[in-house]
């Protein structure tokens, strides 16, 4: 696929937050699940330069946040559109983002955390060569719940 890389404008996190809607389980990563999470995603400011979307023949598939912990180090976060997810596209989304993070930061490794239950995606990680380094619980969408935290080396 054809993947292009743009800075997140404010009416498409407003797009995104109130009419990406996730079937099932996987509705835990609507925007609107979690008060802070939402608050940041659609706050200009805070979003600032991190949040990208990603789009395929002129159209928006998903997005990324890419956010510098250290300088060999860059923490990402993802979305596809919900209807994308669960049909094999998950790999080539990834990585069309790890290549935008090496060519746009130069890490030495690149980080994420996992909803543990979200075994869908974890594959995809590990496939592309993502290994588990610890687990930890997070109050988010009014509950505590356990994430993976992954790395993958560059």
């Amino acid at each position: 696929m054809n993947y292009k890389f743009e800075v997140m404008t404010q009416e498409q996190a407003e797009d995104i937050s109130y009419n990406w809607h996730y079937d099932r389980d996987y509705s835990f990563y609507d925007m609107e699940a979690d008060e802070e999470d939402l608050e940041e995603f659609l706050n200009p400011e805070k979003r600032s330069n991190l949040f990208y979307v990603v789009k395929s023949f002129n159209k928006i598939i998903g997005f990324f946040c890419f956010n510098k912990l250290s300088n060999n180090t860059i923490e990402i976060g993802l979305g596809m559109k919900p209807e994308l997810t669960g049909k094999g596209h998950g790999y080539e989304f990834l990585k069309a983002g790890i290549d935008f993070a090496k060519s746009n930061y130069k890490p030495n490794t690149i980080t994420l955390s996992v909803a543990a239950f979200n075994q869908r995606a974890i594959k995809v990680y590990q496939k592309i060569g993502f290994k588990e380094e610890y687990s930890f619980m997070q109050d988010t969408n009014g509950s505590s719940f356990k994430f993976l935290k992954m790395n993958y080396a560059c």
